[in-house]
């Protein structure tokens, strides 16, 4: 597999998360470890279907202490601080701190061996970063305020937490694709036991919100960390890093058609940017190693 090849099925990833605020506001109000262990298992179980036609798949299940610690710290740490600091601060400032992770991905990558900071992707990244906090801003006033500190610790963490994941799987290359199912199922579990000890159970009340549910796992925390893990892994990981900051736009222009939000100059601004970031990252970068 080509390292193009590798960046474009990573890219796919950005593209099924730009579905997350859709498919989750259609789930109705299921609390956020229930529908992470619903989810996650659901995700868990893609992964599995694919040893139906390999059935040494399973044995990536066999990984050593170091991954599986990196695995559930990815998936089920990230989810849970992210959880933990929507319930503590503002959505609008808790994932304007959150999408520190792309940025952070762009900077970790620096860290991996024959691996080299280039300035276009860190322009890229900035910019990217910047529609991030047009967008944002866009939606209404932000409200700072030392109370929702240890929200906005959890939010940043957050974002520590899924860029390390995200680059140091490159350094765990040989690690199967296939042990992502197991994560995922280990994470539905653990969410599982959060639910229990913090949340009251909410079930799904109609047909459209299990159907949302289900194309939920299937995608945005199924497939998703699937293709992710093949572009961290063997793709241009700078360049991922920098593309990720489109998944707000994409998300809001998908609530647009859905009829869940309004189109605005914002939102037509914040595109400008987050497409200006990257073309700085791929045309300059690609320049920069001619």
């Amino acid at each position: 597999m080509t390292t193009r090849t590798a960046t474009t099925i990573g890219f796919t990833a950005v593209l099924l998360w730009s579905l997350l605020a859709l498919l989750t506001a259609a789930t109705g109000t299921i609390p956020p470890f229930q529908l992470a262990a619903m989810t996650f298992l659901i995700g868990g179980l893609v992964g599995m279907t694919s040893w139906i036609a390999r059935p040494e798949g399973i044995k990536a299940l066999r990984q050593k202490p170091v991954v599986w610690a990196l695995g559930l710290g990815g998936l089920f740490g990230y989810h849970a601080l992210y959880f933990a600091a929507l319930r503590l601060a503002p959505p609008a400032e808790s994932g304007l701190i959150n999408y520190l992770w792309p940025l952070l991905i762009v900077l970790f990558s620096s860290l991996l061996p024959g691996e080299h900071l280039k300035r276009a992707h860190l322009v890229g990244a900035f910019l990217g970063f910047a529609g991030v906090v047009v967008l944002i801003a866009g939606r209404g006033a932000l409200d700072a305020r030392t109370e929702y500190l240890p929200g906005y610790l959890c939010a940043l963490v957050a974002a520590f937490v899924w860029g390390g994941y995200s680059v140091l799987s490159r350094r765990f290359g040989q690690v199967p694709t296939d042990a992502v199912a197991g994560f995922c199922l280990a994470t539905s579990a653990l969410s599982l036991v959060c639910h229990w000890l913090f949340e009251t159970t909410v079930w799904p009340e109609t047909s459209m919100q299990w159907l949302a549910l289900i194309g939920l796992g299937i995608g945005p925390v199924g497939a998703a960390f699937y293709v992710w893990d093949i572009g961290m892994k063997r793709g241009d990981i700078r360049l991922l890093g920098v593309a990720s900051y489109a998944t707000p736009v994409l998300s809001t222009l998908i609530l647009v058609a859905a009829g869940y939000a309004e189109p605005t100059l914002t939102l037509a601004l914040s595109c400008g940017l987050i497409v200006a970031g990257a073309l700085v990252a791929t045309l300059m970068g690609r320049s920069a190693r001619a």
